[in-house]
């Protein structure tokens, strides 16, 4: 009996000192916005083989990201873009937003002051035109740099691709029956470049 209280007192010591250093791991927090800019996917003309471009979009973003381990890290990435496009004889001007929400997953490579990051994720799109909205599963991954100015601020650089599986949503570029455009492929592909400031607390 005395053996096993011994046990239980050194688990209960180990635990104890343990969960400080887990509970300072699980508070360290570090918030990103980005900007920057994103290209896409072509649309084409309805029963046409014809593309219709959309231009490279001003994209806004925001990272909330947690420190898993020394070299990772955990992430809610949330970014989004308006592409505008034009279409018909008249060069009428549309739009096509995008709202990107995702979990990322983010290793980290130190070289001193400079850090590479890479980052592969899984969530969702939201997308918004003329006829509607709606929402397609979504994959993203991102090769990055971080060079730190202090020890909480860091400067933050990145080439991220998205990669959404689009749904029957031709209906988004249709009013009154007269449809614009329609997707060109089964899979839609944004690829954004931006730079970011990041702080830790």
């Amino acid at each position: 009996m005395s053996r096993s209280k011994s046990i239980l007192s050194k688990v209960a010591l180990t635990l104890a000192l343990a969960l400080p250093v887990s509970s300072s791991i699980a508070t360290e927090y570090e918030i990103t916005p980005y900007i920057g800019i994103m290209s896409s996917s072509d649309l084409t003309v309805p029963e046409s083989d014809t593309s219709i471009s959309l231009d490279n979009a001003t994209h806004f973003g925001i990272g909330v990201a947690w420190q898993e381990s020394p070299s990772g890290q955990g992430q809610i990435l949330v970014n989004y873009a308006s592409h505008d496009y034009e279409y018909g004889d008249e060069g009428k001007t549309s739009s096509l937003d995008v709202l990107y929400a995702h979990f990322n997953g983010i290793a980290q490579f130190r070289q001193r002051q400079y850090i590479t990051t890479v980052s592969i994720g899984l969530g969702a799109a939201r997308f918004s035109a003329d006829g509607g909205s709606e929402i397609s599963p979504s994959f993203t991954a991102a090769i990055g740099t971080r060079y730190e100015i202090s020890d909480v601020a860091s400067i933050v650089t990145e080439l991220r691709g998205y990669a959404s599986l689009m749904q029957d949503g031709d209906s988004l570029f249709c009013q009154n029956d007269v449809c614009a455009a329609e997707y060109d492929e089964a899979v839609w592909i944004d690829t954004s470049l931006s730079v970011g400031f990041s702080y830790r607390f």
